[in-house]
């Protein structure tokens, strides 16, 4: 699995999803910090990445319909944040990545728990 982490993870997500053997690009070490959303998502596509990101932006189906990308995982960490939750919601990811395929479909996830989103009628292609 291929993935492109956004500028808001840290160099300890980038070694615990490389330890667990999948190929990590990151916006910071492609020069892409601060780049707008629609580029971002456009490159990872193009590279044909998941995205992972903790931009809850990218949640919008609207603006990113996730069968049009290789992927796009929003992670979501408790309002009051323990050091341990990012790490545990990227280790979350890592077991769903191990389970189930992610192309095409938007994933919420949280520490312990994958949520997935359920396209509507309008969000399928006609």
């Amino acid at each position: 699995m291929r993935l492109k982490l956004d500028e808001n993870l840290g160099r300890a997500a980038v070694t615990l999803f490389e330890q667990a053997g999948l190929e990590v690009a990151t916006v910071h070490g492609e020069g892409m910090t601060s780049a707008n959303d629609k580029d971002l998502v456009a490159k990872a596509a193009l590279e044909q990445r998941c995205l992972v990101t903790l931009d809850l932006d990218f949640a919008n189906v609207l603006l990113f319909p996730p069968r049009d990308y290789c992927g796009i995982a929003v992670l979501r960490l408790p309002s009051k944040l323990r050091s341990s939750d990012l790490l545990t919601a990227c280790s979350t990811l890592i077991t769903g990545l191990c389970r189930a395929e992610i192309s095409g479909r938007l994933w919420i996830v949280e520490p312990g728990r994958i949520r997935e989103h359920q396209p509507d009628d309008f969000d399928k292609e006609t």
